[in-house]
């Protein structure tokens, strides 16, 4: 059973919540304030956060700031304010996701899903697509650079995987968006050079020229690595 941390001050919603996500096989543990979430983070190692930007004290803001220091975990924030710019902020700070209230509770079910899937999955035809300087090995979902380990979320990491399955071809933030399943279409192509700007970052790969992702100006990006072939 999946088990998800909801950070939220509406106690009676939580526990609405709570019910209805174990109708799909999913165990939501409810906290209310930062620090009670933080204690429950820690405590009961959640596979994905759920995270209202309107909280007492320290917003969703401030705790996924914190939690993007020392963790991965999928974030999927939930807001009652409608700017793109709350949603591009939460994007820049490390978040995979965004609902916005009021919803569905079936919406953020699937959402939730969607975001677990993303995380837990690996099986492709090649476990490790290899370029000079680059691995990125699909079954344990993880990326070296250099042959030091690079923490991804599971967004960034679905986001370098889509370029580099296209190594050469010209991406459209379209496209990309497309891909990247559950990213809300209000923020469209902000978000994607957002999304590209913390990969590069974490990639060593914010140079001229650059080493595996170029901007190609007035459409996309393309991965631009060069492939290691064994043997």
């Amino acid at each position: 059973m999946s088990k998800v941390l909801i950070i939220d001050d509406d106690k009676k919603h939580s526990e609405l919540l709570q019910a209805y996500f174990k109708r799909f096989g999913i165990q939501l543990v409810c906290a209310h304030d930062a620090d009670e979430g933080f204690r429950k983070l820690t405590r009961e190692d959640p596979d994905l956060l759920l995270l209202d930007v309107m909280l007492p004290g320290r917003d969703g803001f401030e705790i996924c700031r914190e939690v993007r220091k020392t963790s991965s975990i999928p974030i999927i924030m939930l807001t009652a304010r409608g700017d793109v710019i709350d949603r591009v902020s939460g994007l820049e700070l490390g978040a995979d996701d965004y609902v916005g209230k009021p919803f569905e509770p079936r919406e953020l079910v699937a959402r939730v899903q969607a975001t677990l899937r993303r995380a837990e999955s690996g099986g492709v035809d090649q476990s490790t697509l290899r370029f000079d300087g680059l691995s990125i090995d699909t079954d344990t979902r993880s990326v070296r650079v250099d042959d030091n380990a690079v923490d991804l979320t599971s967004m960034e990491y679905e986001l370098l995987l889509i370029l580099a399955r296209r190594h050469g071809k010209k991406l459209s933030r379209d496209d990309i968006l497309s891909e990247l399943r559950g990213i809300d279409a209000a923020i469209l192509t902000r978000s994607v050079d957002i999304m590209v700007s913390r990969l590069r970052q974490k990639l060593g790969d914010s140079v001229k020229p650059p080493r595996f992702i170029q901007t190609v100006w007035g459409r996309g990006y393309s991965f631009i690595g060069v492939p290691v072939t064994e043997g």
